[in-house]
């Protein structure tokens, strides 16, 4: 595939996109003066306006896309967004509606705020959401906060957060942002938390568990209900990162099983796509006894219609601008209403039916650390094609050559060479199929033909690129000498 040039290298001080009439009245200068004009631009590309479209348009084709191809990305959930909630977010009186309205001008979009956080809270079996946070580690952050907060209403902040090993990454961030310092709670055979180590783990000292369920290896914690005795019975908190939230919505209710707080990612669970730097929305649910610390301003319902709640004494603030990303919640409103109990229950039936489908069908191809039940997702390593001096990176190359996003890569780290891949509720047989059949051809060439993975990609623009020293020595400027 010939490389596409720069939008630089096709310009020319002869072309032009666009084209005037010529000035029909005396050139006035001075009506300018004094305005702030921008100066020219040195070294603007000049090119005509098919060239512009033509450009634009390849690299697009050259992108991987969720609208032509299968997205195996582990923990990113929801990767194809139904139309139908692009379009409802769309609509004038939801797009133009501006963030410091009075409440009585826009009680429609206070009733969806409302409504959704009713709506997820009965999902989650938590006794009142915040839809402030703008995504995931937010959310995390706020649900650390609010736990610090119960503590200190306590007389006690406490010292530690204990941290399983397969836990999200940004997790020890959160910890160690609102003043804790972190341990870490090793896994057992299983891949589950080792509830000898939480015993022993667990003091007065703790101020919460953080647990992800399923967790990163998409194995669901069976002793949820053990551990979160063990934490309470010492005065802790159990925060729960719902980041895979998918695989348990109208089977699991995280609230019913001792959890005090949870975050969930509206652009994983309940639509809009995940990646690009957002949008994103990450609501936190809590249960009745931190409540009191949700951020402001909280929305009440009433007869006469919807207020805010500014007089929350015990409230950490805000965390937030306004009330989060509204389109998002809008997405994520429409998405649980179009699909109903049966239709939720039906999304975490098939992404699990998915996750397996791939799981059984490459057990032996590729090597399964952990052996134990999987849902939404699978976590295979390298370690047969190791034998081989194939590594996990060259896997994920060669699928380029075969049209196909890799899964993520090298996560979580209790698994080495670690291929993480997760399939949702959207894809059809046919395409895990065609998944699957790649991932085996691949599989066979670490055999037969090594050289070719090990030089993958090659039928991509760009091929096997040095990330070391792209990482080190990163040109930052079109032109310009490598950035130190």
């Amino acid at each position: 595939m010939n490389r596409e040039p720069l939008i630089f290298e096709i310009s020319s001080p002869t072309k032009k996109g666009f084209a005037l009439p010529h000035l029909d009245v005396p050139e006035n200068k001075d009506a300018l003066s004094g305005l702030p004009l921008r100066d020219e631009i040195r070294g603007f590309p000049q090119v005509s306006e098919i060239e512009v479209v033509r450009h634009f348009t390849r690299l697009s084709q050259a992108n991987f896309c969720i609208d032509t191809t299968f997205y195996p990305l582990g923990s990113c959930t929801m990767k194809y967004n139904p139309k139908v909630n692009e379009k409802i977010a769309a609509l004038p009186s939801f797009q133009d509606g501006h963030p410091q309205s009075p409440p009585e001008l826009v009680q429609g979009n206070l009733e969806i705020l409302k409504t959704l956080e009713d709506l997820l809270s009965e999902i989650t079996g938590m006794d009142a959401m915040t839809l402030q946070p703008s995504a995931g580690a937010q959310g995390e952050l706020l649900g650390m906060l609010l736990i610090r907060a119960g503590h200190e209403d306590r007389g006690h902040p406490r010292r530690i957060v204990l941290i399983p090993d397969s836990a999200h990454g940004t997790n020890p961030s959160s910890a160690h942002i609102c003043g804790y310092s972190v341990q870490e709670i090793k896994s057992n055979e299983r891949g589950t938390i080792d509830l000898a180590s939480l015993r022993q783990a667990m003091t007065e000292e703790v101020a919460a568990l953080m647990v992800t369920n399923p967790n990163t290896l998409g194995v669901f914690e069976d002793a949820i209900l053990e551990i979160t005795e063990i934490v309470h019975a010492k005065g802790g908190f159990v925060y729960m990162d719902g980041a895979n939230m998918n695989a348990l919505v109208g089977k699991f209710r995280p609230g019913d099983m001792g959890i005090d707080v949870i975050h969930l990612n509206l652009h994983k669970t309940f639509s809009t796509p995940h990646g690009g730097g957002g949008p994103g929305s990450g609501p936190v649910g809590v249960k009745t006894h931190l409540e009191p610390y949700l951020p402001v301003p909280i929305i009440n319902r009433s007869p006469s219609g919807f207020t805010l709640d500014h007089d929350r004494p015990k409230s950490i603030g805000r965390v937030r601008s306004f009330f989060g990303n509204f389109l998002v919640v809008l997405k994520a409103l429409a998405y649980i209403q179009s699909l109903g109990a049966s239709g939720l229950k039906e999304v975490a039936e098939i992404a699990v039916l998915n996750a397996n489908y791939i799981r059984k069908s490459l057990e032996g191809v590729y090597h399964l650390k952990y052996d134990s039940p999987t849902l939404h997702e699978c976590v295979f390593s390298d370690k047969l094609q190791k034998e081989r001096g194939i590594q996990n990176i060259d896997i994920a190359k060669r699928l380029i050559d075969y049209g196909l996003h890799p899964p993520t890569m090298s996560f979580p780290l209790i698994v080495p060479g670690a291929l993480m891949i997760e399939p949702t509720e959207t894809e059809s047989r046919r395409d895990l199929d065609q998944f699957i059949e790649a991932m085996k051809a691949i599989a066979r060439e670490a055999i037969e033909k090594p050289e070719i993975l090990k030089s993958a990609p090659h039928v991509s623009y760009v091929r096997r690129l040095d990330e070391t020293s792209a990482a080190r020595r990163p040109v930052l400027r079109w032109g310009g000498e490598p950035s130190e």
